[in-house]
């Protein structure tokens, strides 16, 4: 059963004294190796409250720096050739539809056929609040978000009327010929149907397959709904990162995961190196391993 393999690339800058120049050393390593995507974590700003983050323990405190990742990715994109690039996930709505309708554009342009929207709505009201938008709504404008954007990109001039989003004969280029839309809300009847109606795949929360695998039950049955071939559905799941006895991250049994989130429903397998590279000497063979890996299941 075959997939794509993706990383999240979230703090490896910290293995080259912080400078975000490194990490497209990692992407081309990346690319080298065989890696299909990398995908880029989203915070415009942190509160102090991170106690309130509703999936577990969060992983930094909040004075860590987050690099941008429409800008980091255009940088990327510059020193690469075929590497995808996603986001894992952009909080969308903290920006306005037709900034990210430009920064998308943009970046295509740059990378033509490798972006890969990963859009969310994010979980922590401070961030909205400094932005001053409204955190109440914020799936509601997502969606209303891309298909404002689409229509931005399908037409010049191009008019859009939502609830919450409303322009006429306005002009928005570049616009790139086609750019795969993933989702990372809950996969309920509702989202579900939502996520047929505009997006092309989903990036679950939950890491158990017993778990997401519930959700892509669902939309795949959304997806036949709508018209729409349910084996195009594109779902991006991250491998639950196992621990040794020692407290040390087991690699082979985090690979282990692997077919049972096939199983599931993945399509494409993402994976932190965070937890298993400590120096960038060490990152050609950390993805080659990944690359023999996927050589597996081919």
């Amino acid at each position: 059963m075959s997939f794509k393999l993706s990383i999240g690339i979230y703090g490896l800058e910290n293995l080259y004294g912080g400078n975000p120049r490194g990490l497209i050393e990692v992407a081309q390593k990346a690319e080298a190796a065989g890696i299909d995507q990398l995908s880029m974590t989203d915070h415009v700003v942190m509160g102090n409250r991170t106690d309130r983050y509703p999936y577990g323990e969060f992983p930094s405190p909040p004075e860590t720096p987050w690099l941008e990742p429409m800008t980091i990715e255009s940088a990327i994109a510059g020193g690469t050739d075929k590497i995808e690039l996603s986001q894992g996930v952009l909080i969308a709505p903290l920006r306005s539809a037709a900034l990210l309708a430009k920064q998308i554009g943009t970046l295509d342009a740059l990378a033509p056929g490798r972006v890969v929207m990963g859009l969310g709505t994010g979980w922590q009201r401070e961030e909205y609040e400094a932005s001053g938008i409204l955190f109440k709504g914020r799936k509601d404008y997502l969606f209303e978000q891309i298909g404002a954007m689409k229509a931005m990109w399908a037409n010049a001039p191009a008019s859009y009327h939502g609830e919450k989003i409303n322009f006429d004969n306005i002009y928005n280029r570049p616009a790139p010929a086609t750019v795969p839309c993933w989702v990372g809300v809950k996969a309920n009847e509702e989202n579900s149907k939502l996520i047929a109606e505009v997006a092309d795949g989903w990036i679950p929360i939950e890491q158990d397959p017993k778990v997401f695998g519930d959700g892509v039950k669902a939309l795949r049955n959304a997806f036949d709904a709508a018209g729409r071939n349910p084996d195009e559905l594109q779902v991006r799941a991250m491998v639950e990162h196992k621990f040794g006895a020692d407290g040390n991250p087991d690699f082979q049994a985090t690979i282990d995961t692997i077919p049972a989130m096939l199983e599931a429903g993945a399509t494409y397998i993402e994976i932190l190196p965070l937890y298993f590279v400590y120096d960038p000497a060490a990152f050609e063979e950390f993805f080659g391993r990944l690359a023999e890996v996927k050589k597996q299941f081919s």
